[in-house]
């Protein structure tokens, strides 16, 4: 199939596969008789600055405006978006926090209570083989040296801010979707609307369908987390061109479980990293496991697969559950109960990968654009950062009564002026090459040598940048070119299926409502995904959203692809791996997804 039938955007028609997709946002609802009487006028309301996503980005941006706004003694009314039912509810990270950021924005965090309960106290780094574990030590100056940091639970961090700026009166929506940007007459960002509700699985209106609200606002700031349905919508508007002359995004998966351990296994403080086994050394990835001091034995431990691995029978979950059983990491589990599960795509791209942060009427901060420090495996302090910074540049040009402006939304490009200037420009100058450096024939063994020449020694000083080699959905390789991978039997101790897995993420949609994987052609997974690739979704998807089954009165073996949309964390791995990017992510309604509780 060429190429360019599969490029994102483009729509097609199904024939030969059942009717899998019928989201309005692919099937047009003006030319469908079942909504002809259907009133679809949109109630409005209007703010100074909206903030689409309530993670640490966007609730640090919300809070440092209304922080100089008190200070300044400012009117400034501003309204934050999150699409999970309550603040908090679908963050997920390792965490190992870095408290720069914070410091900036609460100096007095400590006394405010914010939960960092777990200072590091033991750094631990080790490659691994199949039997075996080598040490390598943690040097000061090591991008993995966390001294000074914590080890948290990132959803009651993210939950903290949100008080906090409930109490500077930033004005917090959770539960409410945005899927539709809205522009002026002049292209510039007018503002948001939040999803429509009420919508049968057909497609067709329910008795009691809302139209979402439309928000206008002079500054709309994006802060959706990692690959954002609306940061998508921005990166193809042609006017704007955000990714003209930065490289394609990489990203990884990262699936994360926490363990309640016997009590004489656990050593609070003690952050432990690998690298190796399971993957190859082709591979990029990793583990993390944290031992939390938050008044009972909880053990956080989580696997990273970098996206652009090339073998389609890779399963990313299933190399999570062997790595548990590595004789230097089985031992800890044994005994525990594993309480939670969940899992969340990120950013791995350096500064190469970030694409213009500000335009007409809105700008990006945080993961939307990607400011992960990958060396480091950390990026809340420097997605604070970057809304620390916004809050600044965009309370300042919307109280500068002298500024002129050409457009309609207002524009502010001394944002990305000023992060240039802040220490998170340096640090992310600094890590650069470091993760595409693991993607030359040596693997991770020439990663680690470069990460010690270049970056220990001369803190990424060097006068080259690499460049990354092509989006990682382009990676992904024929099935007939690559072995198949044998994986072990979960033994329901240590190692577990998807959908015990699943359960444990608290995930919960209306079923009847259009499915929010949507396809922009019903027949390519089977046509193509299916038979090249021989089906990578239902490998790649860590919720079990993806199954090829049979088809009904087809031939023998003539299979279909069934979407179970009700299991879908927010991930967004299969809108980046597809192969064909014939998958689309689109919100579903609001309050719906995971159902986290401090991941």
């Amino acid at each position: 199939m060429p190429e360019d039938r599969t490029a994102i955007g483009v729509q097609y028609s199904s024939s030969t596969q059942p009717k899998i997709t019928t989201h309005y946002s692919v099937i047009p609802r003006e030319n469908d008789d079942r909504w002809k009487d259907t009133e679809m006028e949109r109630f409005s309301d209007e703010a100074d600055v909206i903030v689409v996503g309530g993670g640490p980005a966007g609730l640090s941006c919300a809070i440092k405006i209304k922080q100089l706004a008190k200070e300044k003694g400012k009117d400034i009314r501003v309204c934050l978006f999150e699409k999970a039912q309550e603040i908090g509810m679908h963050t997920l990270s390792g965490a190992c926090l870095e408290p720069r950021a914070l410091k900036e924005l609460f100096p007095d965090w400590k006394e405010r209570g914010a939960p960092l309960h777990t200072p590091v106290k033991h750094d631990r780094f080790a490659i691994l083989t199949k039997n075996w574990r080598i040490p390598i030590p943690i040097l000061k100056g090591f991008p993995m040296h966390n001294d000074g940091n914590y080890v948290v639970r990132l959803g009651n961090v993210v939950k903290w801010l949100g008080e906090q700026a409930e109490e500077l009166e930033v004005e917090i929506y959770p539960g409410f979707a945005c899927t539709d940007i809205l522009y002026h007459d002049d292209g510039s960002v007018k503002g948001i609307a939040t999803n429509d509700v009420g919508i049968h699985k057909d497609g067709s209106p329910k008795d009691n369908f809302e139209r979402g609200m439309e928000f206008h606002a002079k500054v709309t700031i994006f802060s959706e987390g990692c690959h954002g349905a609306l940061a998508k919508q921005l990166y193809l508007n042609q006017d704007f061109n955000l990714r003209e002359n930065c490289d394609p995004q990489a990203y990884g998966i990262g699936i994360k479980e926490v363990w309640s351990v016997d009590k004489s296994k656990w050593k609070p403080g003690t952050v432990d990293h690998t690298i190796g086994w399971p993957l190859d050394r082709n591979t990029y990835g990793g583990s993390f496991l944290y031992h939390l001091d938050e008044g009972e034995p909880l053990v956080a431990v989580g696997f990273v697969t970098a996206l652009d691995y090339s073998n389609p029978y890779l399963n990313p979950f299933r190399e999570f559950q062997r790595f548990k059983h590595h004789p230097s990491v089985r031992g800890v589990f044994e005994g525990g109960t594993r309480i939670a599960y969940g899992a969340r795509a990120l950013n791995e791209g350096g500064l190469q990968n970030i694409p213009k942060l500000a335009f007409p009427g809105g700008c990006l901060i945080g993961c939307s654009p990607g400011f992960m420090n990958g060396p480091k495996i950390k990026g809340t302090h420097t997605a604070m950062k970057s809304g620390i910074v916004a809050g600044e540049a965009v309370f300042n040009a919307l109280t500068d009564d002298e500024r002129t402006n050409e457009t309609q939304g207002l524009y502010v490009p001394e944002y990305e002026e000023m992060l240039k200037k802040s220490w998170l420009w340096k640090e992310l100058k600094s890590v650069r090459n470091v993760r595409l450096s693991f993607d030359t024939f040596l693997g991770w063994y020439g990663g680690l040598l470069y990460t010690g020449l270049f970056y220990v020694l001369g803190r990424g000083k060097e006068p080259w940048t690499f460049k990354t080699k092509g989006p990682d959905y382009k990676h992904l390789l024929p099935a007939s070119e690559c072995k198949q991978i044998e994986y072990p039997k979960p033994d329901n101790k240590i190692s577990f299926d998807l959908l015990s897995s699943i359960a444990l993420s608290g995930t919960n949609h209306e079923h009847d409502q259009p499915a929010h994987l949507t396809l922009k052609n019903d027949d390519i997974p089977v046509m193509r995904n299916l038979a090249v690739f021989d089906g990578p979704e239902q490998r790649f998807c860590p919720a079990g959203v993806y199954e090829y089954v049979p088809l009904e009165g087809g031939q023998d073996g003539e299979m279909r692809l069934q979407i179970n949309a009700q299991n879908c964390v927010h991930c967004k791995t299969c809108d980046i791996k597809d192969p064909s990017q014939n998958i689309n992510w689109v919100c579903p309604e609001g309050g719906g997804g995971p159902a986290y509780n401090g991941m």
